[in-house]
């Protein structure tokens, strides 16, 4: 008999136990969840074309804070979508106002932290050793250049710069006798390595992509008004949780930010809610 009533009360403590051993763990899981939130990493997904310059200011943001950022890169249309299908991002940094618009119409965004930051140029480029001459104006007769070779660019239909190229194209009239010579990439500095390992002989990406690789020269500047102007807004998740994104986002918007954007060819807007 008393060993039965042992065996039951070591049963019932060790059940206390079990029970109290799992809160334990769901404490641990739930409670300190705003302090991990405040000490976490601000994630960021940005347009590919942002990395030289987005590597640097994040690098002197930890230096001044000690907090760090990191950045995912990608088309701004990959990252939009990824955000809608519920992956976890503090910032999203677009390369054209399309893609922040359709994460906006989605409800993904804080139309209050919304900032036009940079401007960018158009540029068609090529190797570096390349002889090709090629003049940027109505008339254009882009498919000369390129003889039996293709065009590398950012898929015309969603990535942002392969939007602007197309628009470009058509306004010079070039499109119709180039359109069956692209070499659409996911993204425009797929674009850019095509062109710098001379796989293809001219390209179209970014003045900001041209000057980060030494193995591309710029054959021409695309006139602003051939395409839409290149805006790159950046705006908080909606579901940003880590009260740094906001600081974070303050940085690319102050001066100590402003060179390494420069540095790379882009242009500072800073305008609020565009």
């Amino acid at each position: 008999m008393n060993g039965r009533i042992i065996h039951r009360a070591g049963f019932v403590v060790g059940a206390f136990a079990r029970v109290l051993l799992i809160g334990l763990v769901w404490a641990s899981l739930v409670v300190p969840s705003e302090a991990s939130a405040e000490n976490r990493d601000v994630i960021v997904f940005a347009a590919a074309s942002l990395k030289n310059a987005l590597d640097d200011a994040a690098a002197a943001w930890m230096r001044d804070s000690g907090r760090r950022a990191v950045v995912s890169y990608a088309a701004s249309n990959a990252l939009a979508k990824q955000i809608e299908a519920g992956a976890p991002a503090d910032i999203f940094f677009s390369a054209d106002l399309d893609w922040m618009d359709y994460a906006a119409s989605k409800g993904l965004i804080r139309p209050e932290s919304r900032v036009s930051l940079l401007g960018n140029s158009l540029v068609l480029i090529a190797p570096k050793d390349s002889a090709v001459q090629v003049e940027l104006k109505p008339g254009l007769d882009l498919a000369a250049a390129l003889g039996s070779n293709r065009l590398a660019m950012g898929h015309v239909n969603a990535v942002p710069a392969g939007k602007y190229g197309k628009a470009a194209l058509e306004h010079l009239g070039a499109w119709a006798g180039v359109r069956d010579k692209v070499a659409q990439t996911e993204n425009v500095r797929a674009a850019l390595l095509l062109v710098s390992r001379g796989e293809a002989p001219l390209g179209i990406v970014y003045k900001t992509d041209a000057v980060s690789d030494a193995n591309v020269t710029i054959v021409g500047t695309f006139p602003e008004g051939s395409h839409p102007a290149i805006v790159y807004p950046a705006a908080l998740t909606k579901d940003a949780t880590n009260p740094d994104a906001a600081q974070f986002l303050a940085f690319l918007r102050s001066d100590k930010a402003k060179p390494f954007f420069e540095k790379q060819g882009f242009t500072l807007l800073n305008k609020a809610g565009s």
